[in-house]
C-alpha cells in the first residue's frame, strides 16, 4: 500500500488548521472623533463602546477574528477605499460617498431636537426659524435645511458633548443630537441637563460601508447581520449602553 508523501500530508494538515481558526480577520474601521456610546478611543485603541460590541459580533458571527483601526474622519474614505480596513459600520452612504458596497441597513439611528425647559417647547421644527441650534461641524441636516432654509442658525461645536454642555450652561437653548448619544450623557448625569420631551427629526437605519478590496465579501456580511438580527444581538448591544 502506497503512502501518503510528506507534502500532501503538510497540505492537509495546513487546511484543517485554516478550517479550525475560521475565516481570517475582519479590520473594522472606527473614527476617532466617535463618542461613546458609540466608542472610546484611548491612545489610538477602541476600549469600549457600540463599535467593538458591534465589530466583535460581526466578526463572530462571520467566524473570524477582529481587530479595530481607528482613524480621523478626513481619512476614513481612503482607509476604506484601499481596503486597509474593510468595513465601517452604523453609518450611511451620506455620510460616506465613495466606491464602497453597502449592507443590509439593520442598525436603529434616531436623530432629535433637544430644547431647554427655559423656553418653551418648538412644536415644530419652523419655529426655530432664526434661533440658533447646537449642532456638530462637518454633519449635514436636510430635513432642517429643507423646512428652514437660510434661516436655520447653525451653532456649531466639535462635538454633541460640547453642544450639550452649552445647553447646560444656556449658550444655546436648542441643539440637535443623536438618541443613542442622549441617552448615555442622560443616564450618567454630565452635563446636568434640563429639558423638555425630544422631538424626533429623522429615523432610519444605518448599514455597514464595505471596501471592494476586502478580506471579506459583501455577502458575508450580510449574513453575518442577518444572524446578529436573528439572535436579537443588535438589540442587546444597544441596550447595555440606554
Amino acid at each position: 500500500m502506497a503512502l501518503p508523501n510528506i507534502q500532501s500530508v503538510c497540505t492537509a494538515f495546513a487546511l484543517l488548521a485554516s478550517l479550525s481558526a475560521g475565516a481570517g480577520e475582519l479590520v473594522v474601521l472606527v473614527g476617532t472623533g466617535t463618542e461613546m456610546p458609540m466608542a472610546r478611543i484611548e491612545n489610538g485603541e477602541l476600549v469600549d463602546g457600540i463599535h467593538k460590541d458591534l465589530g466583535e459580533a460581526l466578526a463572530a458571527a462571520s467566524r473570524r477574528s477582529v481587530r479595530f483601526l481607528a482613524m480621523p474622519r478626513k481619512r476614513m474614505s481612503k482607509t476604506l477605499e484601499d481596503g486597509t480596513a474593510d468595513v465601517l459600520c452604523a453609518y450611511v452612504p451620506e455620510w460616506m460617498p465613495g466606491p464602497f458596497d453597502w449592507s443590509t441597513p439593520f442598525f436603529p439611528v434616531i436623530e432629535l431636537l433637544v430644547s431647554s425647559t427655559k423656553v418653551t417647547r418648538p412644536a415644530s421644527l419652523l419655529e426655530l426659524a432664526g434661533k440658533p441650534v447646537g449642532t456638530v461641524l462637518g454633519y449635514s441636516h436636510p430635513e432642517i435645511d429643507e423646512v428652514l432654509g437660510k434661516a436655520f442658525v447653525r451653532d456649531d461645536a466639535a462635538n454633541a458633548e460640547i453642544n450639550l454642555r452649552k445647553l447646560a450652561a444656556g449658550r444655546v437653548q436648542y441643539a440637535l443630537t443623536g438618541k443613542s448619544f442622549l441617552d448615555h450623557r442622560l443616564k450618567l448625569g454630565d452635563p446636568p441637563l434640563s429639558l423638555h420631551p425630544p422631538m424626533v427629526v429623522k429615523t432610519y437605519m444605518a448599514q455597514c460601508a464595505v471596501s471592494r478590496r476586502a478580506r471579506v465579501t459583501l455577502a458575508e456580511v450580510n449574513a453575518a447581520v442577518a444572524k446578529l438580527q436573528a439572535d436579537g444581538s443588535i438589540v442587546k448591544i444597544i441596550q447595555h449602553y440606554q
